[in-house]
């Protein structure tokens, strides 16, 4: 009888900053998974078997075992307490771990509605709406000035933390959506800094 663990599987859009986001983390772990394909286009996100994994009906979806997990953030910090409770990744101080959820914040508003709404409306071929250029200089004007204090990563500290690989994604594509980065040569450094990562996986500049 074949008593192996059945594989980790994370159901993703590929061209997702959301989905590579969970990649680029199992990556830097050193986790093994199989990735399994949704396409969004022809509605697979609406089909029962999606729906028994995220009634939502959104990626991605990571499956470890008996566990299934949605929300992008959500998972990586199930990622980084399961598998490497002791890498920094996920502070438990409590100011820093408000110092994380604030990049999460962050993840979730000016970086969705800002660069990777940009990227998106350029990837399709719509006009890119100002208001997602708008959003896109506050947030990066704000990364700067954070980066600006010395610091190698978003968060104080000697290593990386989930509020990098949150934010990673799509802000190394910023240009694609028209917001090139040669204003911030702070947020291009923690970008190199980040790709210079054992692990480290690109995120792919198309859908």
């Amino acid at each position: 009888m074949n008593h192996s663990p059945a594989p980790r599987r994370l159901y993703q859009l590929p061209g997702s900053g959301h989905c590579h986001r969970i990649e680029l983390m199992l990556a830097l772990l050193g986790l093994d998974y199989e990735t399994v394909d949704v396409d969004l286009q022809a509605g697979e996100q609406r089909r029962p078997e999606f729906l028994a994994l995220n009634r939502l009906g959104q990626v991605p979806v990571l499956v470890d075992g008996e566990l299934t997990l949605s929300d992008s953030n959500a998972i990586l910090v199930y990622l980084a307490q399961r598998y490497a409770p002791d890498g920094g990744w996920l502070p438990q101080d409590p100011v820093a771990a408000a110092g994380l959820q604030r990049w999460f914040s962050l993840a979730a508003s000016w970086l969705a509605y800002g660069p990777a709404s940009a990227r998106f409306q350029a990837l399709v071929g719509r006009p890119i709406e100002e208001r997602s250029l708008v959003q896109g200089r506050a947030l990066f004007g704000f990364m700067e000035a954070e980066l600006a204090d010395g610091r190698d990563w978003l968060m104080a500290g000697a290593r990386p933390s989930l509020a990098d690989v949150s934010l990673y994604s799509y802000s190394s594509q910023a240009a694609l959506g028209g917001l090139p980065l040669d204003p911030y040569p702070q947020v291009r450094a923690w970008l190199a800094r980040v790709e210079a990562l054992p692990g480290f996986i690109p995120f792919q500049d198309h859908l």
